[in-house]
């Protein structure tokens, strides 16, 4: 929005910017398992490694993405500006605080990415490869005197409370026989194509209902109780 604000786009221009950056961010990352939390919840119930998990959702992420710029642009087509004047914005470097960190960064940003490759057929979970990661980034930053206790004292730790929250409402609703009734409806799709329709349509109905986290947990425990598997499972 800054930069926006420097160019002198247009409130709809910026929009159209904003919307595109949260658009393609949420969607374009849709192959990485640690992305979303639901991703890591779904790929370690079912133990699909990292690898299998972004061959699985390339191709579909190829389409939406693709899909989700073509949509943006015919709505937004009439307010992009043909050009800006790249002038008018500071030298990105002078928005690096410490140049030793931010290179560091970018080291662990690729050190992670073959750890997340490497660590499935070694069976090793991905949060203690991205723990490594934070780890040695808070180092380093702490040698430099960097003010790390902050991260921590600022850090949203309600969402780990939630989530421990959600993980017990869900086994409550097991407990209750929520997800052997889901796992009968959802043993009535035969074919990969109705079980991907009708799985994604019931997760979007108890999404709206419940919130996505417990939900990606039930629909889990469903799949399981329902006795899919194979490709049937997979979707």
């Amino acid at each position: 929005m800054e930069m926006l604000l420097a160019l002198g786009f247009s409130p709809l221009a910026s929009l159209a910017f904003v919307m595109a950056t949260g658009f393609v961010a949420d969607v374009g990352s849709l192959p990485l398992v640690v992305s979303n939390l639901v991703n890591i919840v779904s790929a370690d119930f079912f133990k699909i490694s990292f690898a299998d998990y972004a061959r699985g959702t390339v191709p579909v992420d190829l389409v939406a993405v693709l899909a989700a710029l073509g949509v943006l642009y015919l709505y937004y087509r009439r307010v992009l500006p043909e050009g800006y004047p790249v002038e008018k914005l500071p030298r990105p470097l002078e928005g690096v605080r410490d140049p030793v960190v931010f290179r560091q960064g970018f080291w662990v940003l690729l050190l992670l990415l073959v750890g997340y490759f490497v660590s499935g057929p070694l069976g090793v979970p991905v949060s203690l490869v991205a723990g490594l990661g934070a780890a040695w980034l808070l180092l380093v930053a702490a040698r430099r005197g960097r003010p790390v206790g902050r991260l921590f004292r600022e850090a949203p730790w309600q969402v780990v409370v939630f989530s421990l929250g959600m993980y017990l409402v869900v086994f409550g609703l097991k407990n209750q026989g929520l997800t052997a009734y889901l796992g009968e409806v959802l043993a009535l799709f035969k074919t990969p194509l109705e079980a991907a329709l009708g799985t994604a349509f019931l997760s979007a109905g108890l999404s709206a209902t419940m919130n996505n986290m417990p939900t990606v947990m039930v629909v889990a425990l469903a799949i399981r109780d329902s006795g899919a598997h194979g490709l049937v499972q997979k979707p």
